[in-house]
């Protein structure tokens, strides 16, 4: 899966360099693999939330940081659509969120 986009992540560790490990993690797990549902991906990333609107939002560093991604499964896509602390992901919709 290609995924847009990895400079968006590299800001967000700069900030938060606590986060880089896991976000590269996250990265290489879903740029390795084909996904076709939601259930695919939640199934592989436990804790893992699908909200809607083809959105996923992903814990990382235990739930410190959230990420939200939109998926397209039959071109292979991932956006990402947010990146913060699980405070700033409060004041969000997850569903209509662009960054």
């Amino acid at each position: 899966m290609r995924i847009y986009s990895l400079k968006t992540l590299k800001v967000f560790w700069d900030k938060h360099p606590d986060a880089q490990i896991n976000l590269l993690h996250w990265y290489g797990k879903i740029a390795k693999q084909s996904y076709n549902t939601p259930q695919s991906l939640t199934d592989q990333f436990k804790g893992a939330d699908y909200v809607d609107n083809e959105r996923i939002v992903f814990n990382i560093c235990r739930n410190k940081y959230r990420l939200i991604a939109a998926f397209n499964y039959e071109f292979q896509l991932c956006y990402i659509k947010f990146i913060g602390t699980h405070k700033e992901y409060d004041k969000v919709d997850a569903k209509t969120i662009e960054v």
